[in-house]
């Protein structure tokens, strides 16, 4: 059992020391055991929220649960949904915000469910109406600081299908491009791209 969420678009992962072997650890990576100390658990989220020295970062514990738990305390949590959300052609909708390429998504409003948040979010963001959910996909975590404020965005993922062909970019979420595209055209094309996003493609 493992634990993953992108800071600064790397990942610090989490994990139980017995399954340490599972991680992949890449060449660029930082391992160290956590002491249970949330002081101790500061300075990693710090070093990735304000440095690019690391590709990865790997805390390892004997109860990883109790570590999940403690990295939740640092945060105020709020959810968010998504799709990847495809056409007949088996094309799906990317779109170009904030200087990078992204998926339909965005926060879950109270009342719910993740399921109606992401068709909510992908008619509003892509300007479509007729659009269903096939499956579930993954959940992807980051984080980001809001008015001073550490946020943990637990975003969850589904598989969509869209009938409508015409997109319209909801321009007042800084959406300056959509496109239909297909897994190759966007893995060669659509550059830069957050690394939660690639998981997401990846899974598919």
């Amino acid at each position: 059992m493992f634990y993953k969420v992108y800071i600064n678009d790397r990942p610090l992962i989490m994990v139980d020391k017995d399954n340490l072997n599972q991680i992949d650890q890449q060449e660029n990576s930082l391992l160290a055991q956590y002491n249970g100390k949330i002081k101790f658990l500061y300075n990693y989220i710090d070093l990735m929220e304000k440095s690019q020295k690391y590709d990865q970062v790997i805390l390892f514990t004997k109860d990883v649960e109790e570590l999940w738990a403690d990295f939740k305390k640092a945060h105020k949590i709020l959810s968010a949904a998504g799709g990847v959300v495809f056409n007949k052609n088996g094309e799906f909708i990317s779109i170009f915000r904030r200087g990078s390429w992204d998926l339909p998504k965005g926060k879950i409003d109270d009342g719910e469910t993740p399921e109606i948040a992401a068709i909510r979010e992908v008619q509003e963001e892509c300007g479509v109406k007729d659009v269903t959910i096939e499956k579930p996909l993954m959940t992807t975590w980051h984080t980001y600081i809001l008015k001073d404020k550490r946020i943990l965005k637990p975003t969850y993922w589904f598989r969509m299908l869209c009938t409508d062909e015409n997109l319209i970019p909801q321009t007042e979420e800084d959406i300056e491009k959509i496109i239909w595209t297909s897994l190759d055209d966007f893995h060669k094309n659509c550059k830069p791209v957050y690394h939660s996003i690639l998981e997401v493609i990846n899974s598919l």
